[in-house]
């Protein structure tokens, strides 16, 4: 904004000199007298205000601008520290430590769309013992840390506190009642020993029944094809020869934890544990937090662009 001086007065009469003087006499000169006083006094008080309110006022500073760019770097720095900010993740756990003593609840059998499977099952173990679902929940909780550092909600399906499952049924409808932008259940396979690598499942196109994934099968691919890659680099982990497309994914139509879902989801099956290679890496706490790691990366990988 510019700002302008009063224009000063005349320096003499309002008329030419020829003009006759008044009738009255000689002119007042009072008011010009006064006038002339005016004149710096408002030049010095407008200058006092530019001086003042300037920078502010008129943005000449740049101070306004300055401002803006400070509170857009301060967001950035925000959004790089918290890259999954409101956003919301449902971690399934495989299976529940509590199944092997609930055997006939676990038994029974619950409608997955395209037919009618078990409620859960107490999944597999390494041969010296250790159960597949206490590797799952140990997992699960290095994950949930990993993705709430990066700013995400995290909802476990269970947390090894309930007295067997959920059902895989109830699994799938808590991402669905969550409303979550996606979905990983955690397992470990229980293939053969010489059987090597991790694999992940991803949902086929179904619609039967209560299942139909025609609306997730695609971005649940997506899901699965960024944590795949992520968590091969995290892990160093190779692809599963033995599952799948060789390139890390498997896609299935008869898992009720996939075909229920209505948000993006998919099963990691991080190792074979009746492998004694792979069991080493599933046992070591080093490997879980580098899993972790790697499954947080992917799952940053695949929300980061579905923004």
């Amino acid at each position: 904004m510019s700002y302008l001086s009063p224009t000063p007065p005349p320096t003499g009469p309002d008329r030419p000199e020829s003009s006759p003087a008044p009738a009255y006499g000689r002119r007042r000169r009072a008011p010009l007298v006064v006038l002339a006083g005016l004149v710096p006094l408002c030049v010095v008080a407008g200058l006092t205000w530019m001086l003042a309110n300037g920078p502010e006022q008129g943005g000449s500073s740049g101070k306004s601008g300055e401002t803006a760019a400070s509170g857009g770097a301060d967001r950035a720095t925000k959004e790089r520290a918290k890259p999954l900010a409101g956003r919301h993740i449902v971690i399934d756990p495989g299976h529940n430590p509590h199944n092997k003593d609930h055997v006939q609840e676990i038994a029974r059998t619950v409608d997955i769309g395209t037919d009618r499977k078990e409620c859960d099952t107490t999944g597999t173990a390494t041969d010296s013992g250790e159960p597949e679902a206490e590797f799952t929940l140990d997992l699960a909780h290095r994950v949930r840390a990993d993705l709430e550092k990066r700013g995400a909600k995290v909802t476990l399906t269970h947390d090894g506190d309930v007295p067997y499952g959920p059902c895989v049924d109830e699994r799938a409808e808590a991402g669905n009642r969550a409303g979550a932008d996606a979905a990983v259940s955690l397992h470990a396979d229980g293939a053969p020993a010489g059987a090597r690598g991790f694999h992940v499942i991803v949902p086929a196109p179904v619609h039967q029944g209560r299942a139909d994934t025609r609306a997730v099968a695609g971005p649940s691919r997506a899901l699965g094809t960024r944590l795949a890659t992520a968590f091969e680099e995290a892990t160093g982990a190779r692809p599963a020869g033995y599952a799948g497309d060789g390139e890390g994914l498997d896609t299935r139509g008869d898992l009720g934890g996939l075909n229920l879902s209505t948000v993006p989801k998919v099963f990691l099956e991080c190792g074979n544990m009746r492998d004694p290679q792979d069991a080493r890496a599933l046992l070591d706490p080093a490997w879980r937090d580098r899993a972790a790691r790697g499954i947080a990366d992917g799952l940053q990988a695949h929300l980061g662009r579905a923004r």
